[in-house]
Formats: structure tokens, C-alpha cells, sequence
């Protein structure tokens, strides 16, 4: 079981997802990924999506430290039961749980410029179908979005379509964390 590590919901348990499929984010990483997040300005009143949420730990954290709103995606039933579960206990309306692949979602989503996106996808995920994902987010992005693939570091660094660029990479054992941002957006970092 996963836990909430700081914000108004810290020490929060949220249910895991009862497969083999899923890896839940260890709480060392997401200790190094939001304190690095919360340096950047990229969680207060954000607007925060999460493909492959799996559980929703990275969405839900970001939720407990201040993000907006946070849609979770997921096309597995028993990944959707899970993040409908660990939903419940958040304000009406800040979630929303959406079941569909990941690709199909961003093509089709109309709602508000994403300024965090998350992508932990299942580690056989290859990456030219990663790569199409990447590209139906750029249009979908704030200009000052931060966007973070978190996969195994064997996959290597995944390719970036036109208008995301990599600024960050760190290795935590057997994840690996690449944070983009669009490149019309040029903060230094």
C-alpha cells in the first residue's frame, strides 16, 4: 500500500492496484521528484493529469500539495476501481477517473491546459507508441508545463516530439525520472 509523503493529506494510505502489472512509485522518488516540482513553482493550482495512473499516487500527491484538479487515466478496470477508491476521500469535483488508453484520451480531451503531466507507463511500452503519446500532449500543454516519464532506465531516453525538449533526467535504482518541458517555454532551471 502506498502512502500520501507531505500536503494536507500526509500519511494518507491509498489502496494499490491488485495486479502484477502496475508498479507503484517508491516514496524515496516521489520525495526527490516533488520537493524537485515544488522547487519549480509546477504543483500550486495546477492543472494535473496522470496517464497510466495505475493507483493515482503521483496524481493524488500532487492533489495533497496543492495542485487544482487531477484527471486520472487508465484503461484497466481493476487500475480504475482503484482510482475511484483512493478518489474518495478528495473534494467533489477535483477528480476525475477516465477510462481509456492514453493516446485516445489526449486526442480527444477539450478541458483546461495541463501544466503537470504525468507518464508512468507499463515498462513494455515501446517508444514510438511513447513518442505518439508525447506528441498529442504537446497541443494539449501550458506553455509553462512541466511533464514527467518515469520508466525503467534500460528503456533509455525516450524521443521527444516537436515542441517538448528533456531538461532534467535522474536515476533512482531501477527508475528513471525524464522531466520536459514545451519549448516555447524557456525558465532556467
Amino acid at each position: 500500500m502506498a502512502r500520501i509523503i507531505a500536503g494536507t493529506h500526509k500519511g494518507r494510505r491509498l489502496a494499490a492496484v491488485p495486479t502484477d502489472a502496475t508498479r507503484p512509485t517508491s516514496d524515496r522518488v516521489k520525495e526527490s521528484l516533488f520537493s524537485r516540482l515544488e522547487g519549480y513553482d509546477a504543483l500550486v493550482d495546477a492543472v494535473v493529469v496522470d496517464l497510466y495512473a495505475g493507483s493515482g499516487a503521483l496524481g493524488f500527491e500532487s492533489l495533497s500539495r496543492g495542485a487544482k484538479s487531477l484527471e486520472a487515466v487508465d484503461k484497466a478496470e481493476a487500475a480504475i476501481k482503484t482510482l475511484r477508491r483512493n478518489a474518495e476521500s478528495f473534494a467533489p469535483g477535483q477528480v476525475s477517473v477516465h477510462k481509456a488508453d492514453a493516446l485516445k484520451y489526449l486526442t480527444g480531451r477539450s478541458g483546461p491546459a495541463i501544466e503537470l503531466l504525468f507518464l508512468d507507463p507499463p515498462y513494455p511500452l515501446g517508444d514510438a507508441e511513447l513518442l505518439q503519446v508525447l506528441r498529442a500532449a504537446v497541443g494539449q500543454l501550458h506553455e509553462a508545463a512541466t511533464v514527467v516519464i518515469e520508466r525503467d532506465p534500460r528503456s533509455g531516453r525516450p524521443s521527444m516530439p516537436e515542441g517538448l525538449e528533456i531538461f532534467s533526467e535522474k536515476s533512482y535504482g531501477s527508475t528513471q525520472v525524464w522531466l520536459a518541458e514545451p519549448t516555447q517555454a524557456a525558465p532556467a532551471r
